[in-house]
């Protein structure tokens, strides 16, 4: 069972991709945060294997996120601007998805996960 870290600060975000997620086999969300500092408190507490990670999160943003995660589990970013998709990828990682995520498009970011 792949565990999964939604990270948005749009809570209406956070629960539609919760219910996207819900519908993929073999997935289960163990935990969301609205902010860098509570997904970063989340991840050292349930060690999840994929984080769903959204980009624009003022004052942060989610590549704040990522030197803070120990183990480093697989990311995906979701977000609603494609201009961060290289340094995403430069970052490791596992995919990119846009706003709104489309869940044949899901399905595919959690094969690369895997």
């Amino acid at each position: 069972m792949l565990k999964a870290l939604l990270v948005d600060d749009e809570r209406l975000v956070r629960k539609h991709l919760r219910q996207l997620l819900a519908e993929q086999p073999g997935v289960t969300v163990v935990g969301e945060a609205g902010s860098v500092a509570e997904a970063a408190a989340l991840a050292a507490q349930l060690r999840p294997h994929v984080i769903f990670l959204d980009i624009q999160m003022p004052p942060e943003n989610g590549f704040d996120l990522l030197p803070l995660l120990e183990p480093a589990p697989a990311v995906v970013f979701v977000t609603a601007h494609d201009e961060f998709a290289v340094r995403a990828f430069a970052a490791s990682a596992a995919d990119y998805l846009l706003k709104p995520v489309e869940p044949a498009r899901l399905a595919l970011a959690l094969q690369h996960v895997r």
